[in-house]
Order: C-alpha cells, then structure tokens, then sequence
C-alpha cells in the first residue's frame, strides 16, 4: 500500500511546527526534506516528526548535481554532498535519498571514436553507483535516480533509461528509481504504463500535474495512473509536489483541494 508525503517547500508557516501540525492535519504520513542543510536541522526535525507522529519519507538533493561533471572538483563536491546526505537519512530514518545525477547541457568532452560525451557520463554514473551501493545499504536508505524532462536536463529523462543504471549495478536492492509525473508525461509515450513497468524498482513517485500544478490542477490522468499503480501494487511513497501560489491561506486551501481530489482518483 502506497504511503503518501509532502515535500516539506510546499507546507505553509514560518517555523517547522506549524508546517509539520499542518501536514498531520492534511492526513499525510510523511514530510520529505531537502538534503542542504539538513545536517543542523536533524534534531529540531526529529523532535516534531515524533511531536506530530509523522516519518521523514526521505531526503531530496534537489538542483545539486555534478557527479558525471567533466570537472573533478565538482564530482567530489557531489559525492561529499551524497554521502552527507545518506547520513542524515540514517539519522532521521528516511528510507531513500532521490538525485538527479545532471541537470542542463553535458560538460563532457567528446572523445569519440573512444567515447562519446554521453558514453563517458553513463560510465561515471555506473562507477558512481557501484561505489555508493553498499553505504547506501549501511545507512539503510536507497539512492533512487530521478530522471527529469529535456528542458532540465539532456542526460536522464525516462525511467527506463534510469533502470539501465540499476541493471549495470544488478538491480542492486538500494539502487531504486524515483518518478516525476509532470516530468513524466513530457517524456514517456505512455505514462500510467511505464510506472506500471517500473513499479517494483520505484521507491517515491512525485505528484505534480501539468505545469508543475498541484495534482487536479492540471490534465495529466491521475486516475490511470492510480489504477496502474493499484494493479502493480505498488508500495512505496507518493509525495505531492507542485508550485502552489498565493498567499498562506489560499495554499492550504490548495494543498487540501489536492488532496481529496487525489482520495477521489484513489491515490490515498
């Protein structure tokens, strides 16, 4: 049964306890944080996610990236960055840490006839991969590769070219995939039925309508997309994502207009 969350940028309020009794009120499970700086924040998070019975779904990297950079001061940056934030998953119990390995146009240079640019980052990702595996099940959170639509970036774009990687590393049981449903159905020729085809690697699916909307906001079917996810069941986190405008009252309005909508598609 899957188990939804809110990224913890779309809670309204100006101190963590508000946003945190909000997302209990809203009936969510969990919150999911951003991975900068979360480092000094793990107590104070800790302290209102057991105040309010709630969990930390999982850590997200957001727009951090560089680890198929072709600058290796970048790589490192990242990798330092990834270990941190597993860390800070081990400590707030959250059970994956989502990245997007590149965002924009490759730095790489292209060494063809020996390798082309694209070849040479799908090779640092496998290395990345294999190097990281094991932490990742040490900390107990699973590293799950977000692939995002073209006018973010021109490496990762669709899931089965994310389940490429987890192949490479033998379907590795902490090396998932993470989905973005408005990413996904600017991409993807099918979308219910490529969660469909993914579900058992997917650790967190991304709610997020057309437009980067709240879910119902939008024309992507959620609908299929719960009836796809139902027949898979599938087990892992939704998590509402979305840019929601206006002022504070209007977004929690927002956010439990989502909500129901998505209890009517039989989402949660």
């Amino acid at each position: 049964m899957a188990k939804l969350a809110i990224r913890e940028a779309l809670l309204p309020g100006a101190a963590l306890d508000e946003r945190l009794t909000l997302a209990r009120e809203l009936g969510l499970a969990g919150v999911e944080f951003e991975a900068a700086g979360l480092d000094e924040r793990i107590d104070e998070i800790d302290e209102g996610l057991r105040a309010q019975g709630l969990v930390a779904s999982g850590l997200n990297m957001g727009a951090t990236d560089g680890w198929v950079s072709a600058d290796i001061e970048r790589r490192r940056r990242a990798n330092d960055q990834l270990r941190e934030a597993l860390t800070c998953a081990l400590d707030l119990g959250a059970e994956y840490v989502t990245f997007t390995p590149h965002f924009g146009a490759s730095d790489m240079p292209d060494l063809t006839p020996f390798a082309s640019a694209m070849e040479l980052q799908k090779e640092l990702l496998i290395w990345l991969l294999r190097g990281f595996s094991d932490l990742a099940e040490a900390m107990d959170a699973a590293l799950a590769l977000l692939p995002r639509c073209r006018a973010e970036t021109a490496f990762l774009t669709r899931l089965d070219q994310a389940a490429m990687f987890r192949r490479e590393v033998d379907h590795h049981p902490k090396i998932m995939l993470a989905a973005n449903t408005c990413d996904m159905a600017l991409e993807e020729a099918d979308l219910p039925a490529s969660l469909a085809n993914h579900a058992e690697a997917i650790s967190v699916i991304y709610l997020a309508d057309s437009g980067r909307a709240l879910a119902g906001a939008g024309e992507l079917p959620f609908q299929a997309i719960a009836a796809a996810l139902r027949k898979m069941n599938y087990p892992g986190w939704l998590v509402l994502d979305g840019r929601p405008a206006g002022s504070e009252r209007e977004r929690r309005a927002a956010l439990s207009a989502s909500l129901n909508y998505l209890r009517t598609c039989g989402l949660c």
